[in-house]
């Protein structure tokens, strides 16, 4: 089997159909919750803007949830996980991991530490997870500091 062809940079990865669920659920939530709000006649004016408050509050989450992604370019990855950025440089990216059973890729680090990539998850997009891992793997192998790192 031929290793994959690394894609042209810049190149963005992310659990795209995860995200738009996400987002979907996080709006219809707001949605629901602020019309009940204001349907419901004994709520005063306060305990108005406290469902509309916990309804953002939901959305937020959700959204946080969404942001994940890696970005490759010419001078390395940046990893966007929850809260969260880290840029890394090819150099430091010994190997790219996605095991079975792996909820997200991990990145092994020159270092000698592993760190998560969530922008790159199996969760409802096996298949893309996967082609998205072997593509980061194959650019970090050209780039990185390993060509074949067993």
């Amino acid at each position: 089997m031929s290793a994959p062809v690394p894609p042209d940079l810049p190149v963005t990865f992310r659990p795209t159909r995860t995200r738009v669920v996400l987002l979907s659920v996080g709006a219809a939530m707001f949605a629901v919750i602020t019309v009940v709000a204001f349907t419901l006649e004994q709520l005063s004016g306060g305990e108005r803007v406290s469902f509309v408050f916990t309804a953002l509050l939901f959305f937020g989450v959700l959204a946080l949830l969404s942001r994940p992604k890696v970005v490759a370019d010419d001078g390395g990855v940046t990893v966007v996980n929850l809260t969260r950025t880290r840029r890394l440089s090819w150099a430091e990216i010994v190997r790219v991991n996605l095991r079975a059973g792996d909820p997200w890729v991990f990145l092994d680090l020159s270092d000698g530490t592993s760190m998560p990539a969530l922008g790159i998850q199996p969760g409802i997009a096996k298949a893309q997870a996967i082609r998205d891992a072997k593509m980061l793997r194959a650019l970090a192998e050209n780039r990185g500091t390993g060509k074949d790192n067993g």
